[in-house]
């Protein structure tokens, strides 16, 4: 499977991804799928002298999509609410080259 970055609109990130995943399910296709991420950062803030943390879109509507990209599963993506298309164009392009930091 390789990586491919879709665009979606930007505050809708958490609603296309769970989308996503329910699409994914009701169609039968997990075997094409695999991660889908939304790239985060933890940031520390200091309100009223107190720290806190909180999280931060790294890419504010993008996410990143782990597939097999096929008709049906490109299909899949396209006609997602709120996704406005794969970054690259006409032709998706693939990110084989991405390492992302594993969760620890």
């Amino acid at each position: 499977m390789d990586w491919y970055v879709i665009q979606a609109y930007s505050g809708y990130e958490q609603k296309v991804k769970a989308a996503l995943e329910e699409r994914i399910s009701l169609n039968n296709l997990t075997e094409k799928f695999g991660e889908i991420l939304i790239p985060t950062e933890q940031i520390v803030e200091l309100k009223g002298g107190a720290k806190k943390t909180t999280e931060r879109k790294f890419f504010p509507g993008y996410i990143l999509i782990q597939m097999n990209l096929e008709d049906d599963s490109w299909q899949l993506v396209q006609s997602t609410p709120r996704v406005s298309g794969f970054v690259g164009g006409t032709r998706a392009v693939s990110y084989t080259h991405l390492t992302l930091p594993t969760k620890a």
